[in-house]
């Protein structure tokens, strides 16, 4: 078997069988497409079943070699292991050759968090008698009342709103469905803006009806478009934090936990596959940390 057919029956195996997303997929195929450009430079006689443990882990020092990141080595093995993996799961080799690789230890980011304040400052400087003020100001109150991720905030859909009892249907990661609780303040501004102003819009986008957010346009919001707005409401308030639309996110989970919610609540709001990935938000705030270490510290008292 030559490698571009290998990588063609890779491809096929991701979307059928596997049904991964489009992100994922050219993620592991570039994996695969990386490592075959290493063989061709020292061992161009190997094909995709003749590789072993030995060439493998010659790649990863290779790797390791040119200084990427723990995090970019750790997701070359990874599309490597779902590539043998699909090869053994074909029966096309007995053996697979990265069973034994160790992944590196990455070390876990704190993400950026927004405090309420700094929330409250960029829904301050939202003038509600501009056009898009409404509608940005939906937008801050939702991605922070609901913790969604901005693909699930661009494609929430009117009839996922449940507005009178309070909650949100939301469509997430590979097609899952939640509910997220929506607080009244949200409820308020997604109100104003989708009763006295999307109402108002111009012809909507034939598959955007159902569509909540929408341009001037009437097409659904880009990613892009969402960053943008918090970018600028962020400078007008002079935050001075590198964020993004997930910042928010990350700050709804942050608050929840630092205010004593149950950690398995919020990995379920957050729809998150492992209470690992939740984890991260139990860091406690330096100047908290700092407080408690000068009151209780028996060198630290005078």
């Amino acid at each position: 078997m030559t490698w571009p057919a290998a990588i063609h029956a890779f491809r096929a195996y991701m979307l059928l069988e596997r049904s991964l997303s489009t992100n994922t997929i050219e993620a592991y195929l570039n994996d695969v497409q990386r490592f075959v450009q290493y063989l061709d430079m020292v061992k161009p006689e190997h094909g995709p079943l003749g590789v072993g443990q030995t060439e493998v882990e010659q790649f990863i020092f290779w790797v390791n070699g040119l200084g990427l990141e723990g995090s970019s080595q750790a997701r070359l093995i990874s599309g490597l292991r779902a590539f043998y993996k699909f090869l053994m799961v074909e029966d096309l080799i007995d053996d697979d050759p990265t069973e034994m690789l160790e992944s590196p230890r990455l070390r876990r980011k704190i993400p950026e968090v927004l405090s309420y304040r700094e929330i409250q400052s960029m829904l301050d400087v939202i003038d509600l008698s501009q056009p898009n003020g409404p509608r940005n100001r939906a937008i801050i109150e939702v991605l922070y009342a609901c913790g969604l991720r901005v693909s699930e905030l661009v494609n929430m859909r009117m009839t996922n709103l449940f507005l009178d009892i309070g909650f949100v249907k939301v469509l997430g990661k590979n097609d899952k469905e939640r509910l997220v609780p929506i607080g009244p303040e949200a409820v308020k501004y997604l109100r104003i803006y989708l009763e006295n102003v999307r109402t108002l819009a111009p012809k909507i986008k034939k598959d955007d009806e159902n569509i909540a957010f929408l341009n001037r346009r009437g097409g659904r919001l880009s990613r892009v478009m969402v960053f943008l707005i918090v970018k600028e409401l962020a400078e007008m308030a002079g935050v001075k934090k590198n964020i993004s639309p997930h910042t928010f996110r990350h700050s709804f989970a942050t608050h929840l936990v630092e205010g004593g919610a149950d950690l398995k609540a919020v990995q379920d709001m957050l729809g998150h596959e492992s209470i690992i990935t939740t984890e991260i938000y139990t860091h406690l705030d330096s100047e908290y940390l700092k407080e408690t270490i000068y009151m209780f510290h028996p060198r630290m008292k005078f």
